[in-house]
């Protein structure tokens, strides 16, 4: 009877022996490791994480201290695949001796990419708002100053004191075109039935014109991926913004890899779609550092002194507008963008 409730439970379960061989594993258990019941069963948990040093440390400390272990966020990797988990290790008793180790293990992938999505739309929110309540601050004044400005050049005399004040216009503009810039686009959205490699490839051919022949863009497209409904422009804004840095971070020899898939039900934010783009941008340049990286998507953060830190800002709030995500994965020679695009208007909350 305790067998059938274990092989219906959602977590997977498994029994180790005292010489630490699994005698018993549930269906979840199965679809977890990818892998049958008939094959598993036997193996030593040395061989089973030996490539989880974490996770079979944990399960021989259990053996060894003879008491309950918990364990959260552990890497687990079986047949080249690798998924993350909570563990938990307790040991079984009988007649006062240790018979068994009761091993649950959860899978918590999708829970932390979750919370990660949600952090980063939360980012993107609060940080759009900071931006709206210091435009609205910053651009009453600095009008002020600027028609003082011209009020003043009215009453000047000589050419001279006038290039003062065309000095306080022309800076006025130009704060007030950054502050613009980083609120953003303010037109609607000017949707239209596209494929998402007219923009790739838009992007592709403007920023050939630009670099020189020192950095290839190479292009791995999944032809099969359906048209959707977006803002032509507004995406190859957001994608020349990702490649531009990509360009900069590179700076002299390298490669750009436009990469597109079809992901299946996947999850952003809170809303679930049936159908989502996938477009990775993969350059080979020195990396964004850990310290930077929580941080890319806010304005004003920028590596670069000559830099704006608006970029990936913008691009962000670009692709939120079409219910869509960006994220980056980063280490030296390899850092990818990942733009998450629906295909549908539908989709189902969480």
């Amino acid at each position: 009877m305790h067998k059938k409730i274990l092989t219906h439970l959602n977590e997977a379960i498994l029994l180790f022996n005292q010489q630490l061989d699994l005698t018993y594993i549930n269906t979840s258990g199965e679809i977890l490791l990818a892998d049958s019941a008939k094959h598993l069963l036997g193996l030593n948990a040395k061989t089973l994480f030996k490539s989880s040093a974490s996770l079979l440390s944990d399960l021989q400390q259990c053996l060894t201290n003879n008491e309950p272990l918990v364990d959260r966020e552990l890497n687990l990797f079986y047949l080249s695949r690798s998924v993350t988990i909570n563990f938990s290790a307790t040991p079984l008793l009988e007649n006062g001796q240790l018979s068994d180790i009761l091993v649950e293990l959860q899978q918590i992938d999708r829970h932390l990419r979750i919370s990660k999505e949600e952090q980063l739309l939360a980012q993107q929110s609060t940080s759009r708002m900071l931006i709206k309540g210091l435009a609205h601050e910053i651009k009453n004044p600095l009008g002020g100053i600027r028609g003082a400005a011209q009020l003043l050049e009215f009453e000047l005399d000589t050419h001279e004191l006038k290039e003062y004040t065309q000095i306080i216009i022309q800076e006025s503009d130009r704060l007030k075109a950054l502050i613009d810039k980083m609120l953003g686009p303010n037109k609607p959205s000017n949707k239209e039935t596209l494929n998402i490699h007219e923009v790739l490839e838009r992007v592709r051919q403007l920023v050939n014109i630009e670099v020189n022949n020192n950095i290839k863009i190479l292009t791995d497209y999944d032809p099969s991926i359906p048209d959707l409904k977006a803002d032509k422009n507004q995406l190859i804004q957001a994608v020349l913004n990702i490649v531009q840095n990509a360009v900069q971070a590179i700076q002299h020899d390298g490669q750009i890899i436009f990469k597109t898939r079809i992901k299946r039900h996947l999850t952003i934010g809170r809303k679930r779609h049936k159908l989502t783009a996938k477009i990775d941008i993969i350059d080979n340049g020195p990396g964004i550092n850990d310290e930077l990286m929580s941080q890319i998507f806010y304005p004003m953060i920028t590596s670069r002194p000559e830099g704006t830190g608006l970029g990936l800002s913008i691009a962000q709030s670009l692709v939120n507008q079409h219910n869509g995500l960006i994220e980056c994965e980063s280490e030296p020679g390899n850092t990818v963008f990942t733009i998450y695009l629906p295909l549908e208007a539908d989709h189902v909350q969480l």
